[in-house]
């Protein structure tokens, strides 16, 4: 019998089967996409956040366990487990040189990038050549993968592992990780977990979704129809304002649109509606989504003159351009007037100190509801841009309550052989909010930890029993 079945084929997966196979047991993974889309969402990431507490050869300065616990801790309000945040912090410090060993690299962040050179290493390649380079490292290592399997449902004894059903087939391992991702791509889902507003609008249907099409939540739904114990909230997410000319699905990271704290948001009636300069883009772009997918009919433009072009990374499509704001709400579909009024009463409200966007400068606005606390210049030297923003989901984090061994619980008992990584677990760190590259040091840590146990795990089912 197999010894270890993974489920999922990005990022936590691979880590999960490297891990097991490193440690002896026989190892499948099953990816539900073809072979050109597999990866999930990790194939559209940059970096991993990592503690470090010195220089280290692509991270500058130090990055101490404590200012990220303290990061962490402020992006998710407190909604999150300590225990199992300072296991993914601390394992952030010294998981690199065994992503090295598996063919990883790392350089440092690109001029334009979001500043976070003391805080994140950047993947060389990105994204898909770590996704890549872990195929290739499993491969090699003998681990078996197939493409274009999506697993159904789960065959579970109480919460032991049995056996895995995609279509007819059962696939019985003697321990499993589920390492599938959030429901993000279910259209359906979120609509039901979003709901109708008060104006009678489904937000979720005007929501893009910046990963992969194929993290449906058909396991995290099985798993929770089981009994899987659940953790967080389904309409808390990783959700970035993007492009409103994105695709649907798998737009990534170019999507992104980097200029908000730059200049002002407005709303569909032309209003601000948030503090764009509230703290650093790398702790803030992901409550963005959310943000705009709160506003009437869940759009909003995001506004810069000339003095901010060259300062954000640049966007994939161009924004329009006008040398006067009426010209620039004429575009955009906008109040002239009412626009024009914003914009006035903001210059006004600017109070400019020393302006730097390396750190919380003191250009502020004063007496403006809602306030830009940093980075607040007056808009006055044309061109003027504008650029549509819609919700881009990335990840949920509605998912299944694990332990610190990565055990899925069920009535609050711990699985004998059954663990979750990833996503699908996401929501035990991340019960709101997101800081750059979370993401991926808690897919690294759990990934790794479910692939050590599962295996444990399936090796003492098959020593044979003394007599």
């Amino acid at each position: 019998m197999l010894d270890v079945l993974v489920i999922g084929g990005g990022n936590a997966a691979l880590c999960a089967a490297l891990m097991a196979r490193e440690a002896g047991a026989s190892v499948m993974l099953l990816e539900s996409s073809p072979k050109v889309w597999r990866g999930g969402n990790s194939q559209h990431t940059r970096n991993l956040r990592c503690m470090h507490d010195a220089p280290q050869d692509v991270l500058v300065g130090a990055y101490p366990e404590e200012e990220f616990w303290q990061d962490l801790l402020k992006v998710t309000g407190g909604r999150t487990n300590e225990t199992l945040a300072r296991i993914t912090i601390r394992a952030s410090s010294t998981c690199r040189p065994w992503m090295h060993k598996h063919g990883v690299h790392f350089q440092p962040p690109l001029s334009g990038a979001l500043h976070v050179a003391r805080t994140n290493a950047f993947f060389l390649g990105g994204g898909k050549a770590l996704v890549n380079a872990y195929y290739r490292s499993a491969e090699a290592l003998g681990v078996k993968i197939r493409y274009e399997t999506p697993v159904d449902r789960l065959e579970l004894d109480g919460g032991h592992f049995r056996a895995a059903w995609a279509g007819k087939e059962r696939i019985e391992a003697r321990a499993c990780v589920v390492a599938a991702g959030g429901f993000e791509s279910n259209r359906e889902w979120l609509r039901e977990a979003w709901g109708q507003n008060a104006a009678g609008e489904w937000p979720a249907d005007n929501f893009l979704i910046r990963g992969t099409r194929f993290n449906q939540g058909v396991l995290l739904r099985n798993l929770l129809d089981q009994g899987a114990d659940r953790i967080g909230d389904p309409t808390q997410c990783h959700s970035v304002a993007i492009d409103a000319r994105s695709p649907l699905y798998d737009g990534g990271i170019c999507t992104r649109i980097d200029c908000v704290s730059l200049g002002l948001v407005v709303n569909r009636d032309a209003r601000r509606f948030y503090d764009e300069g509230e703290d650093f883009w790398p702790k803030r772009y992901a409550i963005w989504g959310r943000l705009v997918a709160q506003q009437p009919g869940q759009i909003a433009y995001s506004i810069i003159d000339r003095k901010a072009v060259g300062r954000f990374m640049p966007p994939v499509f161009k924004g329009d351009q006008a040398n006067t704001f009426e010209d620039l709400a004429a575009q955009v579909g906008l109040d002239p007037v009412v626009f024009a009024t914003t914009v006035r009463e903001y210059n006004q409200a600017c109070k400019v100190g020393h302006f730097d966007h390396q750190i919380l400068d003191d250009c502020h606005t004063d007496g403006l509801t809602p306030p830009k606390t940093h980075w607040a210049l007056p808009l006055d030297t044309p061109p003027f841009y504008a650029y549509a923003l819609r919700p881009g989901i990335t990840f949920t984090y509605l998912g299944v309550r694990v332990d610190e061994h990565a055990t899925v619980h069920f009535g609050g008992q711990p699985s004998d052989n059954l663990y979750a990584a990833g996503e699908v677990m996401a929501g035990n760190v991340l019960g709101q909010g997101y800081t750059a590259g979370v993401g991926m040091s808690i897919g690294t840590a759990f990934g790794r930890i479910a692939g050590t146990q599962a295996a444990q795990a399936a090796l003492k089912q098959a020593a044979p029993v003394a007599a």
